[in-house]
């Protein structure tokens, strides 16, 4: 959280002029801390640098399931739109035995071509997400290989401007190459289980400049035989201006830890300077 006050601290010298991009267009805060998606980080960068500017982000995110929730605070920095930095915290409460499990998650992704909207073909970025348990117990109780592990992901975008019955439609494809279980909450790898491909992707209509609505899907790795489910989820987001962000949405993640059936509603919001 310190690092996320210190970058803070620093907007009013160095988030002057970042307004490069139609509203809109740099996604929201995604629970790992990369811009994008709730669940699904995007090619887009965060914010509205343009090549010549700096942006700084901070958001807050919660869920809220039937036997868990999860709290995510964190902050992005975009560089000249080409490269992104991110911090997320995340804190996962476990109902039944008042027990929180505490990840921090470091992100970086870079812009390797392209622009969403005025390139010919998709904005393609890769990105790194590095994850570490503050609380390991209850992953190598359940035979995590790892309390610590990176993803490596690589995302394509593409908006098209007018596309369905003149609305701009958005679509992301996300690779991710990952042993994380369950994001990292529950450790990463075991025992014969390791790195595997995952595919993630989103989709949104723009009704008019300010008002997104779309679906978006996360397969997931099952290291530790608990039957761990893909993640789906519908959102809203509504963008007033290019300050603040507020996304509302739902979530189905399907059976964690051996609980099935845990769904529930995601809060989101975010301040872009």
């Amino acid at each position: 959280m310190k690092t996320i006050f210190l970058l803070l601290s620093l907007l009013p010298g160095i988030a002057l002029a970042a307004d490069g991009k139609l509203i809109a267009t740099p996604g929201v805060s995604q629970i790992e801390g990369a811009a994008g998606g709730g669940l699904v980080p995007w090619a887009q960068l965060a914010g509205y640098a343009s090549r010549d500017e700096i942006a700084v982000n901070a958001f807050a995110s919660r869920g809220t399931l039937d036997d868990y929730s999860l709290d995510v605070f964190g902050a992005q920095l975009n560089l000249y739109d080409r490269l992104e930095l991110s911090l997320a915290e995340q804190e996962f409460h476990v109902e039944s035995l008042n027990l929180n499990i505490r990840q921090r998650v470091l992100g970086a992704k870079m812009r390797l071509y392209g622009d969403i909207v005025y390139s010919r073909f998709p904005q393609l970025s890769m990105g790194i997400q590095y994850k570490k348990l503050h609380d390991p117990l209850v992953a190598n109780l359940l035979g995590a290989k790892d309390d610590s592990g990176t993803d490596y992901y690589l995302a394509a975008s593409k908006l098209h401007l007018g596309a369905v019955a003149g609305l701009n439609w958005l679509w992301n494809v996300t690779g991710r190459y990952t042993e994380a279980n369950q994001i990292g909450l529950l450790g990463f790898g075991a025992e014969g289980a390791g790195y595997e491909w995952q595919f993630e992707a989103s989709t949104a209509l723009l009704l008019g400049r300010h008002v997104a609505v779309g679906v978006e899907y996360r397969h997931k790795p099952d290291n530790l035989g608990l039957q761990e489910d893909d993640w789906k989820s519908a959102f809203i987001a509504w963008v007033p201006n290019k300050t603040i962000s507020l996304t509302a949405g739902y979530i189905d993640l399907g059976e964690i830890a051996g609980i099935d059936d845990q769904d529930g509603l995601y809060l989101s919001i975010m301040g872009n300077f």
